[in-house]
């Protein structure tokens, strides 16, 4: 039998993993509302989200502090009636959305692809090879990503438009393709590889390349995927950069449509905004396993 000082620790150890799980059930929650909003609003009528949430939107329209009505927006969960119009309307009506929507995965992909090759590459010659300035150039690498957006855009805008890239796709996947976060963050990962199975492979005649493909990007799986959902996500959700450096709207991907739905299509936007996230969430889902595993072995902390 437990003696009472055990008893005590293990049910003071119990009330603190209680105290935790409902502590991060609440913060889940919190961070859950807004996508559970958006899911089941698509499925309500036009009319129906109007009533929610004219108080808020239409309240300089309507004159709702002089009427008397409610002048607070409802969140409602659970449509009165359920329908699929605005699906309807995004995917067959709206054209815009789906040619958007192929914008931005013909922006997002080549970006994926090209920076995870880039900075495989980039990151095996610095986490793993002997050169002169290896140090210091890994610092200005920090250095550029440290730097914000704004800081890069003047310079970025001038030599696209000198290059004649402006109001091409271009003019985005380069800068996109070169983004110095996917080399650090594999550079990371891949200093942990131990130095002796490279030492192994190179006594048994390999080359410098042939322990890229068969050492280091098997045992950087994780680290790759990781990053790979990482610059998906962050470019499948770029604004600024369509908006600068593509003036021609048809060539603007999806991100930028959503906040130009008009006031009187609220049910829309909530149906295009559920599809957008939609890729996204299903790439997390998919690959949870291996963003965890990725980040943690990277040394990166939150």
């Amino acid at each position: 039998m437990l003696s009472p000082a055990k008893r005590f620790n293990s049910g003071k150890h119990s009330l603190h993993k209680s105290v935790y799980f409902i502590i991060l059930l609440i913060l889940a929650a919190f961070f859950l509302f807004p996508l559970g909003v958006t899911l089941t609003n698509s499925f309500m009528s036009e009319q129906e989200i109007t009533t929610n949430y004219g108080p808020v939107t239409d309240k300089s329209l309507n004159g709702y502090q002089d009427s008397g009505a409610d002048p607070f927006a409802r969140f409602e969960l659970i449509p009165d009636i359920v329908t699929l119009k605005q699906y309807y309307s995004v995917l067959l009506k709206k054209t815009q959305f789906l040619f958007m929507f192929w914008n931005s995965v013909l922006l997002t992909f080549p970006i994926v692809i090209g920076q995870t090759l880039v900075a495989t590459l980039a990151a095996y010659a610095f986490a793993k090879m002997k050169f002169r300035g290896r140090n210091v150039l890994f610092f200005l690498y920090i250095v550029v990503m440290l730097m914000p957006f704004q800081v890069t855009l003047v310079p970025n805008y001038i030599i696209a438009g000198q290059l004649g890239l402006l109001n091409n796709p271009l003019s985005i996947i380069f800068p996109g393709i070169f983004s110095t976060f996917g080399v650090f963050l594999l550079k990371q990962y891949m200093e942990q590889i131990p130095d002796s199975y490279l030492e192994a492979a190179k006594v048994d005649g390999a080359s410098p390349f042939q322990i890229f493909l068969k050492i280091i990007v098997p045992m950087s799986r994780a680290g790759i995927a990781a990053m790979a959902i990482l610059v998906f996500i962050d470019n499948w959700n770029m604004v600024e950069q369509p908006l600068i450096f593509l003036q021609d709207a048809t060539r603007q991907p999806l991100s930028p449509y959503l906040a130009k739905i008009v006031d009187g299509e609220k049910g829309l936007a909530f149906a295009a905004s559920t599809l957008y996230m939609l890729p996204m969430l299903l790439n997390f889902l998919y690959a949870e396993r291996y963003l965890l595993e990725g980040i943690r072995l990277s040394g990166i902390k939150g």
